[in-house]
């Protein structure tokens, strides 16, 4: 590190004949922070000037015209009919969202949880990615809405296409966009944009930040001590900043203390300056920087895992992180490394005896990490085809019917009676005439048998407002998951009433099958 770098930030610079520039830059970075659904995305960008109030006038009540108009953007795209999946991938309409204001809308995905069944969890994700009509008073919320919702579940990659596709060049969007990057390591992509859009005015940290990942140590240090002296960066914020850009000035003394709720521009600088802040406590998001290569595997292991329990990353790259190298230890997740590599051996060279062996620890491993549907999206189809005998005989059937093959698995199943034979009527679609073993199976095979859907679903379809009613069936099954029998049938028939029967059906076999509730 150079001297000059040193002596600019003991001096500061600050001789009170600032820079015009500087002093305007000052005041687009204004002490309130721009709203959002997330309380930890970055004070990346300034908050936009509002526009200016015009003076009341006297409403029109003559002329024929509307009491309420709609407003929306007429000067470009409008963000809220971003999508990443077609309707002919979906099965959605485009016109999802019919009659219902786009303010209710923005409310409804606000309050999603992440699901208990992965079948809802992945239907979720379906209508956050759908290209859909922008809904009624459309005004970009619905957007943001969305990609603050992947963030929140740790889909930081198909967030970041969202963005793409859209567009980042207004602020609120390019604060999303930053802070993906700063999770992913791609934080200097994220600094050029922000050096070559001047429509977004950085506040002081991120300029500071991006200043010195750009080199520009003499820029970084000035804007440090003119934010500081104008109120623009908190006492806290210098400290950070200051031994971002000169550790070196700080050897010996004590170690920042760390925040509880880091943004990540603050969690990137933590880590830079050699104090990292462990992502387990963090939100979900953070966990996506842990899969970085430059972090241990016991770390990326256990990122990996939080992750595809919220299905934010795909079955095979877990899988890739369990068959990296040989566990280091024993217990929690290096059991589980152990029994998947097993596992993974014994199908890759078809050896029946060894599968049959590694198949009830793999079972139970997994399911100690509420892991289970991973486990038969790898293998259940594949298991269709080994004749296994004794305890791994029903746990292969029960892992095909977490797989997207769970109705030739029925099929090939053939006749079978008690808790079997009900899983096979789910998989088929023929419930009605099955005998249910215990009240879950019971409300499941009342939803799955309904004709129409509850009254509350029916009538919002009957309004054309049926995304309105698919959040209404979504966060019905969000409560059966806990396990009350009026939710499960409910949810199962709004399922099915509104086309989504595959949906319902592996939504069914997860309520049996996982024993998620309680």
């Amino acid at each position: 590190m150079s001297n000059r770098r040193s002596t600019l930030l003991k001096l500061g610079l600050l001789h009170g004949a600032l820079s015009l520039s500087l002093l305007a830059l000052a005041d687009e970075a204004r002490a309130e922070a721009p709203l959002s659904a997330i309380d930890w995305l970055s004070e990346s960008v300034a908050a936009p000037v509002p526009p200016p109030v015009p003076p009341e006038e006297p409403a029109i009540t003559s002329g024929g015209m509307p009491e309420e108009i709609t407003i929306a953007p007429i000067d470009g795209p409008n963000p809220d009919a971003t999508g990443i999946l077609s309707s002919s991938t979906t099965g959605l309409p485009r016109d999802l969202w019919g009659e219902t204001e786009s303010e209710v809308i923005v409310g409804r995905i606000a309050a999603l949880r992440p699901a208990g069944l992965p079948a809802i969890q992945d239907l979720i994700y379906t209508l956050l990615l759908a290209e859909l009509d922008p809904p009624r008073a459309s005004d970009g919320r619905l957007f943001l809405a969305r990609v603050d919702k992947l963030l929140e579940f740790g889909a930081l990659d198909p967030a970041m296409t969202l963005l793409e596709q859209a567009g980042y060049e207004q602020p609120e969007s390019f604060r999303r966009f930053f802070d993906v990057a700063l999770l992913t390591g791609d934080e200097d992509r994220a600094c050029d944009k922000l050096r070559v859009t001047p429509d977004i005015a950085p506040t002081f940290p991120a300029r500071i930040f991006c200043l010195a990942r750009g080199g520009d140590w003499n820029a970084a240090a000035l804007s440090l001590r003119t934010g500081h002296a104008l109120g623009h960066i908190s006492t806290a914020e210098e400290d950070l900043l200051a031994r971002f850009l000169d550790p070196e000035l700080f050897e010996g003394e004590p170690l920042l203390p760390p925040p509880s709720r880091p943004s990540p521009l603050v969690w990137r600088m933590f880590e830079a300056i050699g104090e990292p802040i462990p992502t387990q406590t963090l939100p979900v998001a953070y966990a996506q920087a842990d899969l970085r290569s430059n972090t241990g595997w016991k770390a990326q292991l256990e990122a990996g895992e939080r992750l595809a329990r919220l299905g934010a990353i795909a079955p095979n790259r877990l899988l890739g992180l369990y068959m990296e190298r040989v566990a280091a230890a024993s217990g929690g997740v290096w059991d589980r490394v152990r029994t998947l590599q097993r596992l993974d051996r014994a199908m890759r060279e078809g050896d029946t005896a060894a599968v049959a062996a590694a198949l009830p620890p793999a079972w139970e491993a997994m399911g100690t990490a509420e892991l289970e549907t991973v486990l038969g999206q790898l293998f259940g189809e594949a298991l269709l085809e080994m004749e296994l005998t004794g305890p791994a005989a029903p746990l292969a059937f029960r892992l095909a019917l977490l797989s997207p093959a769970y109705e030739t698995a029925a099929a090939q199943r053939g006749p079978a009676a008690g808790e079997d034979g009900f899983l096979a009527a789910i998989a088929q679609g023929n419930v009605s005439a099955a005998a249910a073993p215990g009240s879950m199976a019971a409300a499941i095979r009342e939803g799955l048998a309904a004709s129409a859907a509850p009254d509350e679903i029916a009538a919002l379809v009957d309004e054309n407002r049926m995304g309105e009613a698919l959040l209404t069936v979504i966060g019905r099954l969000e409560d059966a998951a806990g396990g009350d029998p009026r939710a499960v049938t409910d949810g199962l028939a709004g399922l099915r009433a509104l086309g989504l029967e595959d949906v319902a059906r592996r939504s069914a076999l997860q309520l049996m099958i996982l024993e998620r509730r309680g």
